[in-house]
């Protein structure tokens, strides 16, 4: 199965798992990644992106420093600025992170659920699945063209919808 087919997929499977939304940068150099999916809803997008919540969500600063998972419950003593409760008010009540470095790359994500907190298995197939994601977009110079743009546009389709 080609790379985009692969690719595509475990998007799918990710979005299925976490149905309040997820936030995914895949090789992230300095502050941006090559690849960016998010599928929250707009109001939650257009609210993180006008406060500027970025610079201080728990959830971004534990992906920049840490690998591995962790529950968003687990960081809410590292919420100053009430990131998660904002993000709570617009029905991402739980969630988790998961950071890898492979290869000298890292990749990190965010995943929400309004209904329970994820169990450990949820975590360790969310784990493996960004894990896949990393691996199959680790050297975009080897991917056709057409699979490069073809993920260009599902991260625009998926972050703007």
């Amino acid at each position: 199965m080609p790379s985009q087919e692969k690719i595509s997929e475990l998007i799918e499977k990710v979005h299925a798992a976490w149905p309040a939304g997820f936030a995914v940068g895949l090789h992230v150099t300095f502050t941006t990644p090559r690849y960016m999916f998010q599928s929250y809803e707009k109001n939650w997008l257009d609210t993180y992106s006008r406060l500027g919540l970025v610079l201080l969500d728990p959830v971004v600063r534990w992906g920049f420093s840490n690998t591995g998972t962790i529950r968003w419950s687990d960081l809410a003593g590292q919420d100053d600025a009430g990131v998660l409760k904002r993000a709570a008010e617009h029905g991402l009540h739980y969630g988790a992170v998961v950071a890898i470095v492979r290869n000298g790359s890292r990749s990190m994500g965010g995943f929400a659920r309004s209904d329970r907190e994820p169990t450990d298995a949820e975590l360790a197939t969310l784990s493996k699945d960004l894990t896949s994601l990393h691996d199959l977009t680790q050297n975009v110079e080897r991917l056709a063209p057409s699979v490069h743009e073809t993920l260009k546009q599902m991260s625009i389709y998926l972050t703007h919808g």
